[in-house]
Formats: structure tokens, sequence, C-alpha cells
């Protein structure tokens, strides 16, 4: 991973915090090559409610998780670290979390494991999720977007790339939540309009609506019996069909646009 340059990096300093804090984690510094450092402890702040944007990591390398926590701090956002998949799941259901970024190779449950785990909880279906892993192969990524993944960044990697991600899922996050209350505010107007029929087969119309209501590839193959290759596929075409280029846009479109599962009263 990039880092700035030793003299704007001038090390891991334990951070100055007023007794006030509501809560300190202490961990062991791994410290990072070439970086000339004093022993010492990292403090890191936890807070119970907070109004900075959460980004939960879930790495077993700890030199890449106080390397990250450093600079996504930085930024702004508030970090809570997990160091296994089921650490996260319990981190998770502690505190609202705003972004998930995920390595796949841990102990205890991995980050396919753990991403699958998540999207089967209803609070858990929305929650941008980006895989960090060295993992890079075809069938590796695929994999992660087969199981909810949003994004998918491979090591090494460039940090910069990782923030531009980060947000970039927080904007489709702000998005959908502004469409969702605007198609709401809009389902009480006894003018609106039926929107026009959805440019797709009715395979691919099914996918679509398990999609919408946050079903991973896989749950959506177990529900239509089909092969989760042949959800991705489905899922492919509706993209290009539709303009999109993620989950998340597609679950934004259906609000936006008004419409309806078939079978499904609105009202």
């Amino acid at each position: 991973m990039d880092l700035p340059p030793p003299a704007k990096y001038p090390g891991f300093e334990a951070h100055n915090l007023a007794r006030s804090a509501s809560h300190v984690i202490r961990h062991r510094v791994t410290f990072l090559p070439g970086l000339a450092v004093q022993p010492t402890a990292v403090v890191y702040r936890v807070k119970v409610k907070s109004t900075m944007t959460s980004i939960l990591i879930v790495d077993d390398d700890n030199t890449l998780q106080i390397a990250l926590t450093r600079r996504l701090q930085s930024f702004g956002y508030e970090v809570i670290n997990a160091a296994s998949g089921q650490e996260g799941l319990d981190k998770l259901g502690d505190q609202a979390i705003d972004v998930v970024v995920s390595d796949i190779l841990m102990p205890e449950m991995s980050g396919f494991e753990f991403c699958q785990r998540l999207r089967s909880r209803p609070n858990g279906q929305l929650v941008p999720f980006i895989f960090l892993s060295s993992l890079g192969e075809l069938d590796n990524r695929v994999q992660g977007y087969e199981l909810g993944a949003d994004d998918y960044l491979v090591k090494p990697f460039h940090s910069q790339e990782l923030l531009a991600k980060i947000q970039a899922a927080l904007t489709r996050c702000e998005r959908l939540k502004n469409a969702m209350l605007e198609a709401m505010k809009n389902g009480t107007n006894s003018q609106y309009l039926e929107p026009d029929p959805l440019p797709l087969s009715p395979a691919e119309e099914k996918v679509f609506w398990e999609v919408v209501q946050g079903f991973t590839n896989k749950e959506i193959a177990d529900n239509l019996y089909i092969s989760p290759r042949t959800v991705q596929t489905h899922l492919s075409r509706i993209m290009t069909k539709l303009g999109f280029t993620n989950r998340s846009q597609i679950v934004r479109f259906a609000f936006e646009s008004g419409y309806t599962q078939p079978g499904v009263n609105s009202h």
C-alpha cells in the first residue's frame, strides 16, 4: 500500500486524548518498514454515538489496520477495527456502520462468509461493502460480487483509490436514501403516473426484483432455482439495458421511478 514519505509520516504517535473521551482501546503497534518510530501505543477513539461517517475495516493484518486507520481518520472518518469476519459481525451488531472494507483470507471466518452473513441480515443488505484482498483472480472477484459486494480492490493498492471508492459508495447511498424518501412522498400523490414497462425479459425482471429486495446472488439463485452464475448473467444484462454499473443503482432506480413488484400491493 502506498504511504506518504517519512517527512510527512512521522510515525504512529499516541493520540493525546482527554480523559473525558467515551472509550479508548490500545493496540500493540506493528511498525511499517522504513519508518523510524519510537515504541509506543496507539490509542483509537471509539465513539458510541457519533455524527461522523463510520468505516469498519476487517483485516487480520495489524500493520495495514494501523495505516488505513490513520489515513481514514485524517480525512475525518471514524474507524472501527476487526481482525476477522466474526469480529466484524459482532461490531456491526453493536453500532451502525456506513461502509465495510474487508479482507478475504482471515482466521475464524473468511471475508466471503462474512459478506454472505452480513447480506443475510435485514440491517446489512444495503451497507456498502468493499473487498480489499490479495486474491486478484477473475474467479475471486466474481465470487465477491456474487456474494453481494459492491466493489473489489486488489492488494497492493493505492489509498487514493480506496478513498475514492468509499466516497462513491457513500454518495450512492445518499442518493438512494433521497430517492426512497422522494418515492414515499410521491406515493401519497393522487396524480402519480405509472412508469414505463421495464425493458427486461421475464427472467431478468424476476432477478431485478430480487436485487431490489436486497438479496445476494446466491440467495437469488436459491429463490429462483437457478445457478449463481446464471443470476450474474441476468444481472449483467439488466445493468447493460438500464445503463447501470452496480446493484445500488438498480435499487435506487426502482424506488425513484415508482416501480412496484408485480403481485405486490403498493398501498
